[in-house]
């Protein structure tokens, strides 16, 4: 249809524009605590009833539930593991239910391939315009979070299921968000145990074709393994931001931490570099335990590498590796405490132990996000749920 001369586009707001402006219009005014009010009367106007924002705690084991007035619930957590709605946060897909008065759709909270949570919702019966619709409301609701997130406690209150301490505090403030899927590359992290990790830590960042990634492990435990990992993960992306290599982003970070800490302090550290279009991988160790490539759903090895001091220490600069990806190939980084158990009496975890649980995972072919997150749960429940380290891993795929 057109209005006015010839060929003029009709100009004129459609019910779903109508619909979606309820949202764009007041975002950039939006106190916090209103997005789950405003999402609530959103999907009110296409008959939607029951409404629920679920975030995901930070153990990644419940979503819990912002109330009306975007606070924290009281009650109402569902299991990731056995819901629709984790389900639906699992498979980063819609999962619609049949009810006795209707239907219930849950949708993924999406941004930038990292997974807020989920958006649960009843109506009457459901069709084609009706999801397109429910979709583009998550999609707006997401980014909304993601925003706000910034502006205030609220949702970092819901997300935990038990006290944080301080080190944990400072660690979950530093790290970028868990998952990033794009289209040539996709990256999952978890930090174990998610309310007192401490020295442990991880970035990256896509800057054009090219994916960043680092990871750190300051020795020792608390406060002071925190503060040491912040200084390295600082100095780490000044040095990437100011486009330097690989080889002297470690000296970057090795002159960083000796100078604010004692002689006897260090972080083993692993940086890398993704060419997203050539599938090109170079990475330098500084002490780290080196990553396994996963190829056709199977460790295939390690990729081994000359390691020089970590951090710290004032070793020489760092020999770059480099291996050719192929399309599909995964590769997982780790920190000691994922495989070693240092409680008296016990044990180590072992290599051995984890490459196993990572070629049965990977079997049911599910994306790095469900295959991290399974991974970590998996290795923390064979160590009978302790640690006595922090645990960490960051798993990403090349996607040709």
């Amino acid at each position: 249809m057109t209005v006015g001369g010839r060929g003029d586009p009709d100009l004129s707001e459609s019910f779903g524009e109508e619909l979606l402006g309820l949202l764009l219009d007041r975002a950039h005014e939006l106190p916090p605590h209103m997005v789950g009010p405003l999402v609530a009367t959103t999907v009110a106007r296409l008959g939607g009833r029951e409404p629920q924002i679920l975030l995901q705690d930070y153990g990644l084991q419940q979503l819990v539930p912002l109330d009306a007035d975007g606070g924290v619930a009281a009650g109402g957590a569902q299991p990731i593991d056995r819901s629709d709605a984790g389900r639906c946060f699992l498979e980063s897909r819609p999962v619609e239910v049949p009810t006795a008065d209707g239907v219930r759709v849950h949708l993924p909270l999406l941004d930038g391939g990292d997974q807020v949570g989920v958006l649960s919702v009843t109506l009457d019966g459901i069709d084609d315009d009706t999801r397109r619709l429910l979709r583009r409301i998550a999609g707006l609701a997401a980014d909304l979070l993601q925003t706000k997130n910034g502006y205030t406690d609220l949702f970092f209150r819901t997300r935990r299921s038990e006290p944080m301490s301080v080190p944990a505090e400072i660690q979950w403030s530093l790290l970028p968000p868990l998952s990033m899927v794009m289209p040539r590359v996709a990256v999952a992290g978890v930090l174990e145990p998610a309310y007192a990790v401490a020295g442990d830590s991880f970035d990256y960042a896509l800057n054009g074709d090219v994916l960043h990634l680092a990871m750190v492990d300051a020795m020792g435990h608390g406060l002071d393994a925190a503060t040491m990992a912040t200084v390295a993960i600082g100095a780490y992306r000044h040095a990437r931001r100011i486009s330097i290599e690989l080889s002297e982003i470690y000296l970057f970070m090795d002159r960083a931490v000796a100078e604010q800490f004692d002689p006897d302090h260090f972080v083993t550290a692993q940086m890398m570099r993704l060419d997203t279009d050539t599938g090109r991988l170079q990475w330098v160790n500084a002490g780290h335990p080196a990553p396994m490539l996963i190829r056709a759903h199977r460790v295939v090895g390690r990729l081994d590498s000359p390691t020089t001091l970590p951090v710290g220490f004032g070793g020489a600069q760092p020999q770059v590796s480099t291996v050719a990806l192929e399309p599909g190939d995964r590769v997982l980084c780790f920190t000691d405490g994922l495989i070693e158990e240092h409680e008296s009496g016990q044990e180590q975890f072992g290599e051995e132990q984890l490459i196993d649980w990572v070629n049965q995972l990977e079997l049911a072919d599910h994306g790095v996000r469900a295959v991290a997150r399974e991974l970590s749960h998996t290795l923390k429940r064979a160590r009978g749920e302790t640690t006595s380290d922090d645990a960490t891993l960051v798993l990403f795929e090349w996607r040709g």
